[in-house]
């Protein structure tokens, strides 16, 4: 697969860089009237990129803001019932991280749970040190089962199948949760047609400039539009790391399918598509370990992506056919957008911009574009981190966050989204993670 992708990358370059020597040879031998239309095009372009933009992100912040200030959650607030959950922690090679997990489950607030570590075939030592847990605490049980390596999917279904209880959270081995996440998510099932709670996941390893830059891309990439999903009640992912389903909903829609790389993404969509509604909860908070690598990242977000198509393809009349469910509608196509246009969108603006700007000696307007954009950034980070209370440090990261870091991604996504329409092959990876003591996670 790694030669393939290689392969690919190189043709795709070198045919990018023909066909960039094209139009620069092109437009410096095209006639004046020629190359002031191209100036005209160049100026309509960027206006219609920017207006894409302001829409986009006003949109977000106000229906963000919208929901953050209906479901504010305080200390001691909660449902007026609190049904007993089971919570699922599928673990494959998590030695190093699996009892910091379990630790931080025996930690919850919350009056009735179980816990259900399923091993899914790990060759380490992480079903040895789960089970140093097993049974332990007084009104917490914690099971420990193991199974032949299947894979994410057919572990949590097999713990779902397991769970007692009529509400199920799942979250990753290689992360750990708050003590009110429970109490925050489980207010909001009182609403019947509430099918699945996202919760908000947090970067805890924050001691490089890579791992703090995912940082605020949580807080204000996939946190921000998330909060602004979760108001019209269509949130088109529940992230692995932490989600609160309604029982009765995953097994109307058959749990998790083993068809993507993306089962989260996919579960949500068929969650969404079957009509349950699915929100957000800020205080529903888990913390995880972002890759510190740049390959590791490379690999992550190759697969999200991958998935993520998937995942739409499944439903692409969706797209394409008249819905009487708006919600679902809009859920279904802002997973592609995001997916797969916006990228795009954002790689080809830069060159395009940035090549065109060179040759007909318009720095000056790409200067003012640069600002512009880095001054939205900065007003993004600073709203964004601000409603989640997080580290203020972090703004500052928005002045290098989407010419060097977010361009960079959907360079990566480009590739990936290529990748899939041609159908090439590739294999599930796994991220490596190694537990992470902060001194301060947050903010």
């Amino acid at each position: 697969m790694r030669e393939r992708a290689i392969g690919l990358s190189i043709f795709v370059i070198v045919i990018f860089v023909a066909l960039t020597g094209a139009f620069v040879f092109w437009a410096i031998h095209s006639p004046a009237q020629v190359q002031n239309f191209l100036i005209r095009m160049v100026v309509v372009t960027l206006v219609i990129f920017l207006t894409i933009v302001f829409i986009r992100y006003f949109a977000l912040l106000w229906f963000g803001y919208l929901q953050h200030s209906e479901s504010g959650f305080s200390e001691g607030e909660e449902a007026t019932e609190l049904p007993p959950v089971s919570i699922i922690v599928p673990a494959f090679n998590e030695e190093d991280v699996i009892e910091r997990a379990i630790e931080s489950l025996l930690g919850m607030d919350y009056p009735t749970f179980e816990v259900i570590v399923l091993d899914d075939g790990s060759t380490d030592r992480t079903l040895e040190l789960a089970r140093r847990w097993e049974g332990v605490g007084d009104e917490v049980e914690i099971r420990v089962l193991t199974q032949r390596n299947g894979g994410k999917a057919r572990a949590l279904n097999a713990g779902i199948r397991q769970a007692r209880y009529p509400f199920v959270l799942c979250m990753d081995a290689d992360s750990w949760m708050e003590p009110q996440t429970l109490r925050a998510a489980m207010r909001h099932f009182s609403d019947p047609n509430v099918g699945a709670v996202a919760g908000n996941v947090k970067v805890e390893n924050r001691d490089g400039i890579l791992t703090r830059l995912q940082a605020l891309e949580y807080v204000e990439g996939l946190n921000m539009p998330r909060r602004a999903q979760g108001f019209i009640g269509a949130v088109n992912i529940v992230p692995g790391p932490v989600g609160i389903f309604r029982k009765e909903a995953l097994e109307e829609v058959g749990g998790y399918d083993t068809d993507t790389f993306a089962e989260d993404a996919d579960l949500t969509l068929k969650l969404v598509t079957t009509g349950w509604k699915i929100l957000y909860e800020d205080q529903a908070i888990t913390w995880t370990a972002a890759p510190s690598g740049m390959l590791d990242l490379i690999q992550q977000r190759y697969r999200w992506t991958r998935g993520l198509l998937q995942a739409v393809g499944k439903r692409k009349k969706v797209l394409i056919q008249p819905v009487p469910d708006f919600p679902l509608w809009l859920s279904v196509l802002e997973t592609a957008f995001e997916a797969i246009l916006w990228p795009a969108m954002n790689v080809f603006a830069h060159l395009f911009f940035a090549i065109v700007a060179l040759l007909f000696g318009m720095g000056e307007l790409l200067l003012y574009w640069w600002v512009l954009l880095t001054l939205l950034d900065l007003v993004i980070a600073l709203v964004t981190v601000s409603m989640e209370e997080e580290d203020l440090g972090l703004v500052p990261y928005a002045l290098i966050y989407r010419f060097f870091f977010i361009l960079f991604l959907d360079v990566v996504k480009t590739f990936a989204a290529l990748e899939e329409f041609l159908k090439l092959g590739m294999k599930w990876e796994k991220v490596r993670r190694v537990a992470y003591q902060p001194a301060d996670s947050g903010g």
